[in-house]
């Protein structure tokens, strides 16, 4: 009976001492945490952030040591078991992290690590393009219109307008695309003026793209093609009648005038000066001539006089070339 007294007092001791343990923050090591101040993972390019390594158990003295990338920052003390506070600015993408903290303090040599922390870039978003594959559209027809804004963080939210009355919900888009609505063209008032709007989590950062219109597609009659089809064969076919006269008339006609007026009479005889003309008369004959010929034959006799050596007269036929 005593000594289950004395094993009953021990736990209550046991017992006490520990609740004050825990009360004056002492114990075993927990696991640290580390959690953005304020408690906000969005930044912006030059921005002053500071990150927070608390633990919720432990030995006092705390030792905190912040790692990027799992290469060291910088470390703090702490002498209870308040947390640390680490500092930073964001001037490029790596500083986006990833981070972690390790906790050690006298009852654990090896300490522990924190969870992972990532910062989220904020970036302005540029001024977004409206576009259209086809600026004419007719009454009745499907168009597309597509707005782009080439810059910024993600994700953007886009909305579309006629004039200033909205005319889709608005579209988040999670990746570096284009906002799509189709849209029907049904009246003239369809065709008024366009635009779109884009905005992200950076703050006053709205942005309003160009105008964009479509004009009305000229209807085209079944008739305007064939008529310019007829047009072009009869310019072909004037062409070429022209063509097959001039070769086959004019240019003969033509030929055979300026011959005519140059060719010598059949028979025609060619005076020579006064020495050779007692002896011998030369007569030349020349076939006629067709138009379509270069060539005609021209025949030469010469006649030698009568009390001369009798023999037979002497003929030179030869080719003259006629060139207009």
């Amino acid at each position: 009976m005593f000594s289950l007294s004395v094993l009953l007092v021990s736990y209550l001791q046991m017992s006490q001492q520990i609740q004050k343990t825990t009360a004056n923050g002492k114990g075993m090591l927990s696991n640290p945490r580390l959690v953005p101040v304020p408690g906000t993972l969005n930044v912006v390019m030059k921005q002053n952030v500071t990150v927070s390594c608390r633990i919720d158990s432990g030995s006092p003295p705390v030792r905190y040591t912040l790692f990027k990338h799992n290469q060291k920052v910088a470390t703090v003390c702490s002498t209870d078991l308040t947390p640390g506070l680490f500092k930073l600015t964001i001037s490029s993408a790596s500083d986006m992290g990833e981070y972690k903290c390790k906790a050690e303090d006298n009852s654990s040599s090896a300490g522990k690590y924190s969870n992972s922390l990532t910062f989220t870039l904020l970036e302005p978003i540029s001024k977004p393009l409206l576009s259209s594959p086809t600026s004419q559209a007719r009454k009745g027809q499907n168009v597309t219109l597509s707005c782009l804004s080439e810059n910024g963080s993600l994700p953007i939210t886009y909305i579309f307008f006629k004039e200033r009355r909205n005319i889709s919900p608005p579209m988040k888009i999670q990746k570096r695309e284009a906002a799509v609505i189709f849209l029907l063209i049904n009246s003239s008032s369809d065709f008024g003026t366009y635009k779109c709007r884009a905005e992200n989590s950076f703050r006053n950062n709205t942005k309003y793209s160009n105008s964009f219109n479509f004009t009305l597609a000229e209807e085209r009659t079944h008739s305007q093609p064939l008529i310019i089809c007829l047009g072009l064969i009869l310019l072909l076919l004037l062409i070429i009648g022209l063509a097959l006269a001039i070769h086959f008339f004019i240019i003969p006609s033509y030929k055979a005038k300026k011959f005519k007026s140059t060719r010598i009479p059949a028979g025609l005889p060619l005076t020579m000066n006064a020495e050779d003309s007692e002896n011998y008369v030369i007569y030349a004959e020349i076939d006629p001539v067709k138009p379509e010929e270069e060539y005609v034959n021209f025949s030469a006799m010469r006649r030698e006089d009568e009390t001369a050596e009798k023999r037979a007269p002497a003929t030179v036929y030869s080719k003259v070339l006629i060139r207009d």
